[in-house]
């Protein structure tokens, strides 16, 4: 169901569209695809497991759906991935890079392996996924990539400096692409969710845990008391904006880095 309340052609406004949405198995990710299908989209979900992709696909709305089954840190598989379901459902219109990991240390015990693991799929990631689909959408001269930040690109949290850095990295992407493409019919905006319920979370809620010896309700609700809205971020929340973000009408919003937070980060 659309977030656009008592519209009747709700599930026709992407209709033709092709979009890609990786980390599509679970998760905001999952939620973005039933939002896209929604809005008659036709999907394409990537992942590095096929099971929870095709659990997913039999999920959504419409009959023109399909998985890839890639690494989106491996530049020539993602390529080859997306080169294959454009063949098979069409250019692509839609991308937005969901797939991502938080894993946390003290910036002093962040291990090489950890900054570059954060790196590559946070950041490194959303520049193979977007160099593989920019130019399908400039030679349409149409085309929306929504990328998935997080209030940690936005302000700095202790103990996750890797995953910091690469969501920062992400958001000025974001931005230099969209000056680039400005006049190309392309928009490229990324949302910043807060705290949000998912099995992401589990990192924090077991730091919190380690940590303080609290239970893992009790982690969760200190959580949530950092959204003035007393509550966690809900997958469907950040699905809806994205939704926005992809509508036709949607041209106005550009090269934004947009909170969905509660009120935890305010950009300004």
């Amino acid at each position: 169901m659309s977030f656009i309340p008592g519209n009747d052609r709700a599930e026709a406004l992407l209709a033709g569209r092709h979009a890609v949405v990786t980390g599509a198995g679970s998760g905001i990710g999952a939620a973005i695809a039933l939002e896209l299908a929604g809005l008659g989209a036709s999907l394409t979900l990537v992942g590095r497991r096929a099971a929870p992709l095709q659990s997913m696909c039999a999920q959504l709305a419409g009959h023109s759906h399909g998985i890839a089954v890639a690494d989106i840190t491996d530049h020539g598989a993602i390529a080859a991935a997306l080169a294959t379901a454009a063949g098979a459902r069409g250019p692509i219109a839609i991308l937005v890079n969901n797939a991502g990991a938080a894993r946390s240390a003290p910036a002093g015990k962040t291990t090489p392996a950890l900054w570059h693991e954060m790196l590559a799929v946070n950041l490194t990631g959303t520049f193979n996924c977007t160099h593989a689909v920019l130019p399908g959408m400039q030679a349409a001269a149409w085309g929306r990539i929504v990328n998935i930040a997080s209030t940690a690109g936005l302000v700095g949290y202790a103990y996750v400096s890797a995953y910091c850095a690469a969501k920062h990295g992400v958001i000025g992407f974001t931005r230099a692409v969209a000056l680039e493409v400005a006049k190309q019919g392309i928009t490229v905006n990324a949302v910043c969710p807060g705290y949000t319920d998912t099995p992401l979370l589990g990192g924090a809620v077991d730091n919190i845990v380690a940590k303080t010896g609290r239970s893992s309700d009790d982690a969760k609700t200190a959580l949530a008391a950092s959204n003035p809205q007393g509550r966690l971020v809900q997958p469907e929340d950040v699905a809806r904006a994205v939704g926005w973000l992809c509508l036709p009408g949607s041209q106005a919003i550009h090269g934004q880095a947009i909170p969905v937070a509660g009120g935890e980060v305010m950009a300004g």
